[in-house]
């Protein structure tokens, strides 16, 4: 029986770290953190940006896979949580979306020569509302 449990515990953790492996090393190659670096005019610091983000996940793991920790702050603190994820989120998608010239092509397709911030501003505040609703209606439980 703990053979078992053994196999199975390394087994979840061979897995947990290819997923991270994998998920870090999508972020580095869509190169989030030198365009945010970059457009922030704080390139010298693309090495602090980088050890956070790894010391940011690693702790998150931590915290959530070995501790039973109720996080003290509220609805306050999990705003701002989910304030700070929606922006990493969002970013990660435009920058996905910039390395696999999805939107030059579609802006091709429909002949557009002006305006892309506020087509982008639009498509983040869309995200930005489907996901209010979808979490305040509690779209989830239907």
């Amino acid at each position: 029986m703990w053979i078992r449990h053994a196999f199975l515990g390394l087994f979840g953790f061979s897995a947990g770290i290819a997923i991270a492996a994998g998920t870090f090393a999508f972020i580095i190659m869509i190169g989030i953190v030198p365009r945010i670096a970059a457009r922030s005019n704080t390139a010298k610091h693309t090495f602090c940006y980088e050890n956070a983000i790894l010391l940011g996940g690693l702790c998150g793991d931590l915290l959530s896979v070995f501790l039973d920790v109720q996080i003290p702050g509220g609805r306050p603190l999990l705003i701002l949580y989910g304030f700070c994820a929606g922006i990493f989120v969002g970013c990660v998608a435009v920058a996905l979306a910039e390395i696999l010239k999805a939107l030059p092509i579609f802006l091709r397709r429909v002949r557009m020569k002006e305006g892309l911030p506020w087509v982008v501003l639009f498509m983040a505040l869309g995200k930005m509302l489907g996901s209010f609703f979808y979490f305040f209606f509690d779209m989830a439980a239907q």
